[in-house]
């Protein structure tokens, strides 16, 4: 596999020729998993990635993966789901129930970066925090400022961040340019800025019992 320079709006595939397993994923975490592939010399991995846009229209998520399920079923061992549940209600565990698959625990990447119990136990404090990760941080402009229209109608600003009390960047990497990013981002949107070093959390965990 090759590491790229992966945009929002893009579908792809990385596939090694040799994978048993295919794991379905948000495109948003697809440069997380191509590095864990990597590094672990993990060979049992095709990786099929859809659309890291899908953040702001969670109604396409569902029948996305259940595409990418139906057209892979016969030509791989297993399959696994790299999402959470991402704002589709439930729909994604029930389609994923009815398919026999399933998927890394937790409701969004943000609690299985963190770890879903340490998530979990911060849930009060957080419950006004906007979360960027490595990726969202890298790709702040066009997901967020462009993907949400507030390029175009800043008098928005206050309607999507006004019960936000501050940012957390929680890192995959110890990147500084990235945290200057992420700092800049919550300046720019008015809020405070907290920094948390996370790594991989669980789905490294996940790649690695199914590697």
């Amino acid at each position: 596999m090759t590491l790229v320079n992966v945009k929002p709006s893009e579908e792809f595939e990385f596939l090694n020729g040799q994978g048993h397993v295919l794991l379905i994923a948000c495109g948003a975490l697809a440069r997380e998993i191509v590095d864990l592939i990597e590094v672990n010399r993990w060979k049992a991995f095709d990786v099929a990635c859809l659309p890291a846009k899908w953040h702001n229209t969670p109604q396409y998520i569902v029948p996305g993966i259940r595409e990418k399920i139906r057209a892979n079923k016969g030509r791989y061992k297993s399959i696994f789901v790299l999402y959470g549940d991402c704002g589709t209600g439930g729909l994604l565990d029930k389609l994923l129930e009815e398919e026999g698959v399933e998927r890394i625990p937790g409701p969004h990447c943000y609690a299985f970066f963190s770890g879903n119990d340490a998530f979990k136990a911060k849930e009060d404090d957080d419950i006004t925090s906007f979360f960027l990760t490595d990726y969202l941080a890298r790709h702040f402009d066009k997901l967020i400022w462009s993907g949400m229209g507030l390029d175009r109608h800043p008098e928005l600003l206050p309607m999507y961040f006004g019960n936000y009390k501050k940012v957390v960047y929680i890192a995959q990497t110890r990147d500084e340019d990235l945290a200057r990013r992420a700092m800049a981002a919550a300046k720019r949107i008015g809020l405070d800025y907290e920094y948390r070093f996370v790594g991989y959390g669980e789905l490294a965990d996940e790649m690695k019992t199914r590697a």
